[in-house]
């Protein structure tokens, strides 16, 4: 199947947001707060998104299996024989959205033979679209505006560095030393692929950990703007694998 019209999963995305902000305008009560099993925190908010986005998904495209981070147990039996299917991160930034400074967003990514070839990011508290189709370039937009093309910045000798807001490693800055890095950005969620794809930094550089679904999209709108994405051995950065725990990797400038 081949999915020209991204503007229905804009749509989902950004329907999704608009829930997910409803919960985050509330008390932190509403937050509905409670523990995966790895501990990781899981909120009300992730909850409505999920089901927004796998409705809105399942009616669209009803033969494309979903695997989202609230719906991940799924045996590698079964999601192997995939050759499409949605990537889905409900609400990437969960720590963010606790500690309200709005750095979350929604990820939905397409993936084809295990690649992500379509990503949509939605910032609600921002009210930003990005997407990205491989292949034919990546975008910009305030919903109800034009979208702008972006594209990696190349030109510039004086990299920035963006990283990661809730998790930080010596060894990745160890790393960076090895490139024309002059400064570094720390910003939560996928936000970080997006601003390396509109040429605000030049290099993404995580140690881990991260899943499948906090990468895909991210990747997506990043390559189709020019950057590359490769695991911390420069070689293909792999999904759909046994583990959907991702290894090291690079997002950056080619």
């Amino acid at each position: 199947m081949n999915i020209t019209d991204i503007q229905p999963l804009i749509d989902i995305a950004i329907k999704a947001g608009e829930a997910i902000l409803e919960v985050y305008n509330g008390t932190q009560e509403d937050f509905g707060i409670t523990r995966k099993e790895d501990n990781s925190p899981l909120t009300a908010a992730d909850r409505v998104s999920h089901d927004i986005i796998v409705e809105g998904l399942t009616k669209l495209y009803p033969e494309i299996p979903i695997l989202s981070e609230e719906g991940a147990d799924i045996e590698y039996a079964v999601r192997k024989e995939w050759k499409q299917y949605w990537c889905v991160d409900p609400l990437d930034g969960t720590k963010e959205f606790i500690s309200r400074n709005g750095q979350f967003t929604v990820n939905i990514a397409f993936m084809e033979h295990n690649k992500p070839v379509i990503g949509v990011i939605y910032s609600p508290v921002l009210n930003v679209v990005y997407y990205g189709i491989v292949g034919k370039g990546s975008w910009k937009m305030t919903p109800g505006e034009a979208p702008e093309a972006i594209s990696v910045d190349r030109k510039t000798s004086e990299w920035i560095a963006i990283g990661s807001r809730s998790h930080a490693d010596e060894d990745e800055e160890n790393i960076l030393k090895k490139y024309p890095v002059v400064s570094k950005l720390s910003i939560g969620s996928s936000l970080k692929f997006c601003l390396v794809a509109e040429g605000k930094a030049q290099i993404y550089y995580r140690k881990g950990p991260t899943m499948e679904w906090d990468t895909a999209a991210g990747q997506a709108i990043a390559v189709s703007s020019g950057a590359i994405m490769v695991n911390a051995d420069f070689e293909e950065f792999v999904y759909n694998k046994p583990s959907l725990l991702n290894p090291g990797f690079y997002c950056k400038v080619s």
